[in-house]
């Protein structure tokens, strides 16, 4: 299929800017609060990740569930996998038993590794363990659950380290740092139990062998947030990493409460626009970073989604590790290929404006985007990381709905809200519920027959997204208040993004007008300064005028 991209462009802006500075500096021990993050990874905007292992077998979750937490799901009594297991696997089939169907027989190291780069990706992350513990190398301490000792009869993460240096980008490990199955402790299940035992018999002497045997320019570890940096040790394990692989050496952020250290690792969200730590939102092409077959062809973020949701995220001065879920024999769905290619094309024309670059000012300019005049039958939606519509954003949206309701009886109503992140709701004008405030419900009498006027204002920040009104009284069960509810949904998204390099301003597009593109620039450029898009060959210098902190570009 053949894919067009003419709307995307990059107009070049001879322009002063204010150098942009990380204060890597925190509370953390010596050794790590006087390193500096290194500078390839905050000019390499773009990474891959990769999670594939044992959940690769199944691939399958809930439509909007992780399919890498199958095995999560069958010990936490997930009816649909449980299921889905029996009916695909056998009756008596047991997670453990994938280790005999993964065989990985169209893997192909160098097939990834070309793809990556063809992506423009500057780094790539691959899943060596999950939480499962299941590894990808041949680990002393994980004895017949590794993808040696099994049925692949490989070291993916020899084969893939090589293959992703030799074409000249920054091999990254993912490692969890728990694990549902070790007897030592079994995450999430042994909650009264200490993690000692476990890190050091297990963690610790794991992860120095997985360092030292690959050396790995970035780890990305995962599986913490149950504890505290102490209990798992991860000073030890961070500054072990620094000393073996030196400079280069960069770690993310979950290594347990209280570390403050690493990058940053906002997932499925909009980013983070100020932060004095280097940033890089992770997310899979779909809604799920384990290949999931279950989702539907709508949850792919398109080509053009994905390129503008990078372009916002650079603007607000972080990156993107773009996720890939291959199947069980090691093919990477052609869907995800073709998004990855398509990104590698925008950014072979593009790239001045995204590798090495630093956020201006401001992140973009805004314009507002709203689906008014709808009808809603009732509150109560669950949109999980999703957006209601499609052109209102992932995150940062609001919706107001009106309503006229009649109580059946003449007696104490508690009417109770449910909201993420927060809603207020007002009846006959009265705020009467605030969950913000934590105020999620509100005793009050209504009379039969009698007409009351109710307002929800509803804002959705980031991540989960739902919200639910509900009633109930003692002759009426709780269920969700219906109502003829006018609704609009509403939200500001970018329609151009800035970026600076070497003095420079980059402003990307996210549509060309038909006449002009107005920038709003408080501060009037130099008469000498010059305008092009980045493709010089095909477009020539462009004219523009500036008027009353706007910069008019003739498009």
């Amino acid at each position: 299929m053949k894919t067009s991209f003419k709307y995307f462009f990059i107009v070049l802006v001879c322009f002063v800017y204010i150098p942009f500075s990380i204060n890597a500096q925190d509370k953390r021990p010596e050794s790590i609060t006087q390193r500096e993050y290194p500078q390839w990874f905050k000019d390499a905007k773009l990474g891959i990740f990769i999670h594939f292992g044992l959940y690769s077998v199944p691939s399958w979750s809930g439509k909007e569930q992780y399919a890498e937490w199958f095995y999560k799901g069958l010990i936490s009594g997930d009816s649909a996998r449980i299921d889905f297991q029996k009916r695909v696997f056998g009756e008596n089939f047991k997670y453990e038993d994938y280790k005999d169907l993964f065989k990985a027989e169209l893997f192909d190291a160098d097939a990834w590794a070309t793809l990556f780069k063809r992506s423009g990706a500057k780094y790539v992350i691959f899943t060596t363990k999950h939480h499962d513990g299941y590894c990808m190398w041949n680990s002393k301490y994980a004895k017949n659950w590794n993808s040696m000792e099994t049925a692949p009869k490989r070291d993916f993460c020899q084969e893939l380290s090589d293959e992703v240096r030799k074409k000249g980008m920054e091999m990254g490990f993912y490692y969890s740092l728990t694990e549902w199955t070790n007897p030592l402790y079994r995450w999430t299940v042994d909650t009264n139990k200490s993690i000692e035992e476990y890190a050091q018999k297990h963690l610790i002497p794991q992860f120095k062998e997985l360092v030292d045997k690959y050396k790995p320019t970035l780890i990305f570890s995962d599986g913490d947030w149950d504890h505290s940096y102490k209990e798992l040790h991860s000073d030890e394990l961070v500054d072990y990493y620094y000393k073996v692989v030196g400079e280069k050496a960069i770690v993310n952020d979950r290594f347990g409460k209280g570390f403050n250290h690493g990058f940053l690792t906002p997932e499925y969200s909009a980013g983070i626009i100020e932060s004095n730590r280097p940033w890089a939102e992770c997310r899979g092409i779909g809604r799920s970073f384990g290949l999931n077959r279950n989702e539907d062809l709508s949850s792919y973020k398109t080509s053009e989604e994905i390129i503008q949701h990078f372009v916002q995220l650079v603007a607000g001065g972080g990156g993107l590790t773009l996720n890939v879920g291959p199947g069980a024999d090691g093919q990477i769905p052609l869907l995800q290929q073709e998004r990855l290619l398509d990104l590698g094309k925008w950014l072979s024309q593009n790239g001045d404006a995204i590798y090495g670059s630093k956020p201006y000012k401001k992140p973009y300019d805004e314009s507002m985007v709203s689906v008014p005049g709808l009808i809603d039958s009732v509150i109560n939606f669950d949109w999980v990381r999703n957006s209601p519509f499609k052109i209102i954003s992932e995150d940062n949206f609001n919706v107001t709905w009106f309503g006229i309701i009649k109580p059946k009886f003449s007696e104490k109503y508690t009417i109770s809200c449910k909201a993420d992140d927060y809603a207020l709701v007002y009846l006959n004008s009265k705020l009467i519920i605030d969950t913000k405030k934590n105020i999620n419900s509100c005793e009050v009498e209504l009379n039969k027959g009698e007409d009351y006027k109710i307002y929800v204002e509803y804002v959705e920040k980031n991540l989960e997204a739902s919200i639910s009104l509900k009633w109930k009284s003692k002759s009426q069960e709780e269920e969700p208040i219906k109502a003829k509810w006018k609704s609009e949904y509403k939200c500001s998204k970018p329609y151009v993004c800035y970026t600076t390099k070497n003095n420079d301003l980059y402003a990307i597009a996210f549509s060309i007008p038909e006449d002009n593109l107005i920038l709003k620039l408080d501060k009037a450029p130099k008469d000498d300064m010059t305008i092009y898009f980045l493709d010089k060959i095909k477009y020539p210098v462009i004219p523009w005028t500036y008027k009353d902190g706007k910069l008019i570009i003739n498009t």
